[in-house]
């Protein structure tokens, strides 16, 4: 990667919408070389999606929350279930849009994203709570994001 690549990359982090045509104007490298840089980038991993923007509250997810999980590694253990398994079977959950392991006093932290503060509840009590391997869970509410 050189700074021709940086710089691509740093557009379409921007608008990934952009056209080959368009980097090309705002880059000043000729076109071919930006739409053969960006295949590069995709095969050698560097570029491996594009994505969009939701405004979630237009969708109706208005409300996100971030749930701090500690693990009970000895149920965890007895349900034959490792931190990782946990983890995917979390994110398939709908209201769940991120899973991370993380280090610290917490073992996982979910995003989660519902309509309201009953949905959350639901899923906290009705659905995280019941799974096999989690312990103490903390809920933090984003009351918004810069």
């Amino acid at each position: 990667m050189d700074t021709k690549d940086e710089k691509i990359i740093e557009i379409l982090k921007e608008n990934a919408k952009l056209s080959t045509h368009e980097i090309s104007k705002k880059t000043l490298i000729p076109i071919t070389t930006v739409h053969n840089r960006i295949k590069k980038l995709e095969r050698e991993g560097i570029i491996s999606g594009y994505t969009i923007n939701l405004n979630h509250a237009k969708v109706g997810k208005a409300l996100t929350a971030y749930i701090l999980v500690a693990l009970d590694y000895n149920l965890l253990k007895q349900a034959k279930i490792t931190q990782e398994n946990l983890g995917k079977k979390l994110r398939a959950y709908d209201a769940v849009e991120e899973v991370a392991v993380v280090t610290g006093s917490v073992d996982i932290v979910l995003k989660i994203r519902s309509r309201d503060i009953k949905e959350l509840d639901s899923f906290i009590t009705k659905t995280l709570r019941e799974q096999k391997g989690v312990g103490p869970t903390q809920t933090l509410m984003v009351l918004h994001q810069i």
